[in-house]
């Protein structure tokens, strides 16, 4: 089956005659390396997830610590992400999945070997560049392969990856930390032989042109957006702890990330060759599918974050049943990135899964902030199941359609704005919302234990005072159930926050034009 494929890379592909479309086939096999690197990559994010607590607690850390763990690795993605799309439109494509293969291969093994909280924060930085490379070329390759009315359709195959690797994921980590010959130092390990066969497979199948260009990378911008980025980071995951909302500490980091951001767009509108082209934002659709993604990623990276607290520690399940048990999530999530993948190739139309997906994010978190630790399961699914549906809707179709709106040249930057955006709303989210969480936890705690009576009131804050995160098994009945209530309710809490920034996703997806795919990739 022939599909229709960019004239350039049907002439730099060396398995197709000149001018000749690739066939499914040969698609695949150029994309197979490509999937296996995505699939490292997410498996790298999710494998830790249901590890975290039991791996927080053997290197002494607590919600802090927990949070930057996951953090750290969006922060390194989200800053690093705008290069790599920079960096596309400038070297071999190629040679760029395979050197952030290596990044990821180096960060991971290093970070198996990690003796504090410390150091494996500093190694999921590095894993982060990585990660942060292999999910912005994935769609950059893709598009430079695809037409963008065909690429729905392999879009699909890229969602259908992520929900295996999600899925996967906690599955994977559950039963490596449960698994007394292997422990949770395998969860970084595991990815590695992946990563090796995608480097390989990627030297076999992926054939692109490499345009050349002067080079000229913008040093200045990537240096500024990181250091914004971080600071903003550092200010959400402290405030409320370490210093008020409201104080010098927090108006310092605010005002300093607010002139570090000012001085980012200054330096991008000089740039001969910006690392974010600012005058991609003149078009609409950019803008608002960037912004789209900015609050799409808090609800996302919620939901990949906390379940796993979530079940172990307000429902008391093991890592294995913990990951079995967000199955309806990722499920939901596959279906609909499938599915909406195909159709979208076949009408050229993507808005209505927009529109759609954003309603069904903001149900799903609506209805999972009533969550409690004796909630229902069946409930708890069928909540998930509406979430993944929503998110397997946006996710893709939102950097679809922002492909379809620019020239070659800037594919690269482009797609790379709305994972970069996504990244940022993630990372901002679960720093905000895990500072949120350690609060809530601590304040629920304290009212459990005070309803006990006075031999519960003596006990304070009960081990969650600075963030600490309990060991339940060695927690006395009465105790034990204060503080699987006190997690329940609290995650519940922080999905009842998130709903707000997913409402406003689906009412920004509104006002995005549609415009219908382009059956061939325009040159403008």
């Amino acid at each position: 089956m022939a599909t229709t494929t960019p004239t350039d890379v049907r002439d730099g592909h060396a398995d197709g005659a000149a001018g000749e479309p690739m066939t499914h086939r040969q698609i695949m096999e150029a994309l197979s390396g490509l999937l296996l690197g995505m699939f490292v990559a997410i498996l790298s994010s999710t494998i830790v997830s249901n590890a975290l607590p039991e791996i927080i607690s053997d290197l002494g850390g607590g919600q802090s610590a927990y949070t930057w763990v996951v953090t750290a690795s969006l922060l390194a993605m989200t800053a690093t992400t705008p290069l790599w799309g920079k960096l596309a439109d400038l070297f071999s494509k190629k040679l760029l999945v395979q050197l952030a293969l290596v990044i990821y291969v180096v960060g991971s093994i290093v970070a198996g070997l990690s003796q504090s909280a410390g150091m494996l924060i500093a190694c999921r930085v590095v894993q982060g560049i990585g990660v942060g490379g292999l999910s912005a070329l994935a769609q950059i390759v893709m598009a430079a392969m695809i037409s963008p009315r065909e690429r729905g359709r392999y879009s699909g195959y890229l969602g259908a990856t992520f929900a295996v690797a999600t899925v996967g994921g906690p599955l994977i980590g559950g039963v490596i930390t449960d698994t007394d010959w292997l422990g949770w130092r395998w969860c970084f390990y595991v990815g590695v032989p992946f990563a090796v066969l995608a480097l390989i497979v990627l030297q076999k199948t992926l054939r692109l042109p490499v345009v050349r260009r002067e080079v000229k990378v913008d040093w200045s911008g990537a240096a500024l957006i990181s250091a914004a980025v971080s600071l903003l980071l550092v200010w959400v995951t402290f405030a409320g702890d370490k210093y008020d909302w409201l104080s010098w500490q927090s108006y310092l980091m605010v005002g300093g990330s607010v002139l570090l951001g000012a001085a980012f767009v200054l330096v991008e509108s000089r740039a001969s060759d910006p690392i974010i082209p600012l005058r991609l934002f003149r078009n609409r659709t950019i803008t608002l599918a960037s912004l789209a993604s900015l609050f799409v990623g808090v609800a996302m990276f919620a939901g990949t974050v906390f379940f796993s607290q979530y079940f172990q520690l307000a429902r008391d399940k093991s890592p294995t049943m913990s990951g079995v048990m967000t199955i309806p999530m990722i499920a939901g999530l596959f279906v609909s990135s499938t599915v909406s993948g195909l159709v979208i190739t076949r009408t050229g139309r993507w808005k209505a899964w927009l529109v759609t997906g954003g309603a069904l994010v903001t149900a799903g978190l609506g209805l999972l902030g009533g969550l409690r630790y004796d909630t229902e399961y069946w409930h708890v699914a069928v909540y998930m199941a509406v979430l993944g549906l929503g998110l397997g809707m946006m996710m893709q179709n939102l950097v679809l359609c922002t492909q379809n709106q620019v020239a070659t040249a800037d594919l690269g930057a482009a797609s790379s704005v709305v994972t970069f955006f996504r990244s940022l709303g993630g990372a901002v989210g679960v720093s905000a919302l895990g500072a949120v969480m350690a609060n809530k936890v601590t304040e629920y705690v304290k009212d459990g234990l005070t309803a006990l009576g006075p031999q519960g009131a003596a006990l304070g804050h009960g081990g969650t005072g600075g963030g600490g995160i309990p060991d339940l098994e060695k927690l006395p009945e009465p105790i034990r159930l204060v503080m699987e209530n006190a997690y329940g309710h609290a995650v519940g809490d922080i999905f009842l926050y998130s709903a707000p920034f997913a409402l406003v996703a689906f009412l920004v997806t509104l006002f995005i034009r549609e415009v219908a795919l382009k059956s061939a990739k325009a040159d403008h």
